[in-house]
């Protein structure tokens, strides 16, 4: 049996502001391009757990009303800012009917359909879409080396599972990422290829070879905690896909560098950067980071980190702390409206 709970949760009242969709340009959060494509920022929304590892709900449903309020276009789950390698097949169902239903079509929903194997990870999209996501992502698997022949045989084994508008994602620690050949191949084979999510550095070049190949039909997210987001916004980048604790004052970079004011953008990014920066040093890490901020936010009560965790030393505790109080000081200074804050909890 899962194990899944639902937590009690005091009700209070959320600002909604309006999302970005496909096709339309909204507040600040994102806009759209004249192909329709998606942009601007989509962040990973963890799988809250209680002290006990049990998978919670509730607390998962006041994070997707958080994305709501900051007005992201999207928000994805379950992916490895999920842990989703650590759920079963019922948790993971079970977390993105919760997102489905408190989104409430007000933000899409991104499920992601990670797989190993092409025809399971086709299984899993499909049901994903029967549940009624609003897009499907996959990563690449990069547990052995595949050929470029065999990987785009696997994406397009997948993407053809379903209708719906897929992102792929390429994390490729041992070795390159797929590029513009891959895309304009893929795109020309599938009619629902529509973005890419890479994670590397000094990809500018990448970005805007892709645009170029698949003539702007296809767009790509950066991913990598959104570190390489504003250097690569001259290239053409779509957004970004970070965590959910700061994805409103990611929305408010994004925002002011797409209207090109660049230095209003660095002086709330700057605040964020060594956040994203030590939290990357491991994924495990990452987990701590991204409960701890969210619960210093009052958006989360449990920092549970499913087990196997990486056990922190009270050092390292501090130092989060520290870091998350450096976002705090920008969320502050903002205040409502520019980057939210406070409890949320569901309607």
């Amino acid at each position: 049996m899962s194990a899944v709970r639902r937590s009690q949760t005091a009700a209070t009242n959320v600002k909604i502001w309006p999302s970005t969709i496909e096709g339309s340009v909204t507040k600040a959060s994102g806009q759209a391009s004249p192909e329709g494509l998606l942009r601007g920022i989509v962040p990973v929304a963890p799988t809250p757990f209680t002290p006990d590892e049990a998978v919670d709900l509730d607390a998962l449903a006041c994070l997707v009303e958080f994305a709501v309020a900051a007005g992201v276009p999207a928000i994805c789950l379950p992916a490895y800012g999920s842990e989703f390698y650590k759920l079963s097949d019922a948790e993971k169902s079970s977390v993105v009917a919760t997102a489905i239903k408190q989104a409430g079509g007000r933000v899409k929903v991104m499920a992601q359909s990670n797989h190993p194997s092409s025809r399971l990870a086709a299984e899993v999209a499909r049901r994903y879409e029967g549940m009624g996501a609003d897009l499907i992502s996959f990563a690449i698997p990069r547990q052995f080396a595949l050929s470029g022949d065999d990987v785009l045989r696997y994406c397009e084994s997948v993407s053809r599972a379903v209708s719906l508008p897929v992102l792929i994602q390429d994390f490729n620690p041992g070795g390159a990422t797929v590029g513009a050949d891959f895309a304009a191949r893929l795109l020309q084979a599938t009619d629902n290829f529509r973005y890419l999510k890479l994670e590397e550095p000094m990809m500018g070049a990448k970005v805007r070879a892709i645009r170029a190949a698949t003539r702007d039909r296809e767009g790509v997210f950066e991913g990598w905690g959104g570190m390489y987001l504003l250097e690569l916004m001259a290239d053409g980048i779509s957004g970004a896909v970070p965590g959910l604790a700061m994805c409103d004052l990611f929305a408010r970079v994004f925002s002011l560098a797409t209207a090109g004011k660049l230095e209003t953008a660095f002086e709330t990014y700057r605040f964020m950067l060594p956040q994203i920066v030590y939290s990357l040093q491991n994924l495990e890490l990452y987990h701590h980071c991204e409960k701890r901020l969210l619960r210093s936010r009052g958006l989360l009560s449990s920092v549970t980190v499913r087990e196997p965790q990486l056990r922190l030393g009270r050092a390292t505790e501090a130092h989060i702390e520290a870091l998350n109080r450096e976002v705090l000081k920008e969320v502050g200074r903002l205040g409502p409206g520019a980057a939210r804050k406070g409890s949320l909890s569901p309607p």
